[in-house]
């Protein structure tokens, strides 16, 4: 089976949760964690690339966009879309612009369809408006975020910063009437000489057209994770009977928590009411070897004898304090290092059920255990984001962005890798 899509997602928990939709409806979605893997993989009908260039620098981010459509062009994916998060977290300057433009160019000019949101979690786009649970973007927890504060809410005018171009609109109003309105919409757009295009998310039916509209127009996608399930699911050459359920590894669990926003905030709380909670500072001006030493020190008696979460510390006046002391991406890139050598000491010392919060977080811990692919599972009641890895250590992995999930969720996922409870 040739592959149709290749998907370059911009974080391992946005790659892991796309791999697990698509896996529930049939569809094999390998996830690779490097371009040598996506060469690698097995045929299948979507391949899947996770990236960790949501915050990186534009350069470093493209250079990683070229390479990874490079790997999925030999591994003969006809089509190749990114992936963003469902808020479409950026700066001003990129870096979801900059692959649209980027992949437009790959694909021979061809117009970018943009879609944002997911109405499964209450994120949405309404007259290319963002409205993050519930609230307009800029009156929302959104626009607190130590890394891509999110203040405009016009999500067409602060894309076509990021692209310098003009960014067209496809409402709510025409996409209801279906494919037919919606294609003359478009081509009337694309017609007049707009390159990049988004689509409204005010429901799952705007999904459905806008996935229907992006096969049928041949258009470069760039959207969050219904859209590109959508396609992916058109795309794909045959689907498969589901293969029996993998086992699970058994062994100690811990939690690690690099995400710093509210809703992280608010489960490490919840985790925090009945298991031990250790939290790290990424200002503290020891070396990091210092940091992880201390932390694993800590853990070391728990392991095996109960769950246990080391977070980094999210109250805003700590990450005040550590972004001003390493610039914003500095202290976000020291926490991720800290994270990713703490997972590898609880490795060696016998962890096997890891749930990691975070999407950047987990790119540090997946890199840090030496992962080249895993096996994702089909969603279950908490979700995607469920793997399996076989090398270089048999261990079950709960990948999940900070921002999603219910307060409990950090002992859920635990307890849903546990084989014992299975």
């Amino acid at each position: 089976m040739t592959p149709k899509l290749g998907i370059i997602a911009d974080d391992f928990t946005g790659a892991i949760l796309v791999a697990g939709m698509l896996e529930t409806a049939g569809v094999s979605a390998p996830v690779a964690f490097s371009s040598q893997g996506v060469s690698a993989s097995l045929e299948s009908g979507v391949l899947i690339l996770a990236t960790r260039t949501r915050v990186c620098l534009v350069e470093e981010a493209l250079a990683t966009i070229r390479e990874g459509a490079a790997a999925l062009r030999a591994a003969g994916c006809s089509s190749i879309a990114y992936k963003a998060c469902a808020s479409f977290d950026s700066t001003a300057t990129g870096n979801i612009g900059p692959a649209a433009r980027f992949l437009s160019g790959e694909a021979g000019g061809r117009s970018v369809l943009m879609s944002a949101g997911f109405p499964r979690y209450n994120v949405s786009v309404h007259q290319g408006y963002l409205f993050y649970r519930g609230r307009l973007l800029s009156e929302s927890v959104k626009r607190y975020d130590p890394l891509t504060p999110m203040e405009d809410p016009d999500l067409a005018r602060f894309l076509s910063l990021q692209i310098g171009s003009d960014v067209a609109l496809l409402p709510h109003s025409i996409l209801r009437h279906g494919l037919e309105v919606t294609t003359e919409a478009w081509r009337s757009a694309t017609t007049d000489g707009v390159a990049y295009v988004l689509a409204d998310t005010s429901d799952d039916g705007d999904v459905e057209v806008t996935a229907d509209l992006a096969v049928a127009t041949d258009a470069v996608v760039v959207a969050s994770d219904p859209v590109i399930v959508g396609v992916g699911l058109r795309l794909a050459q045959a689907r498969r009977a589901l293969p029996p359920p993998i086992s699970l590894p058994d062994g100690p669990g811990a939690v690690l928590v690099g995400s710093v926003g509210p809703t992280a905030l608010a489960q490490v709380a919840r985790f925090a009411q009945d298991h031990p909670l250790l939290t790290i500072d990424p200002a503290d001006t020891r070396e990091e070897e210092a940091i992880i030493a201390s932390a694993l020190d800590w853990a070391a008696p728990r392991i095996g004898a109960q769950p246990f979460c080391i977070a980094s510390m999210g109250e805003e006046a700590a990450v005040a304090r550590a972004q001003a002391a390493l610039g914003v991406l500095g202290a976000a890139r020291r926490a991720e290092r800290l994270m990713g050598g703490i997972a590898r000491g609880l490795q060696e010392r016998g962890v096997r059920r890891l749930v990691v919060s975070g999407g950047e977080t987990s790119g540090a811990v997946v890199a840090a255990l030496g992962l080249e692919r895993v096996r994702v599972l089909p969603e279950g009641p908490l979700g995607s984001g469920f793997c399996v890895a076989e090398q270089p250590v048999r261990m079950g992995l709960f990948l999940k962005s900070g921002k999603i999930g219910e307060d409990d969720i950090l002992l859920g996922g635990l307890d849903a890798l546990d084989p014992t409870l299975s």
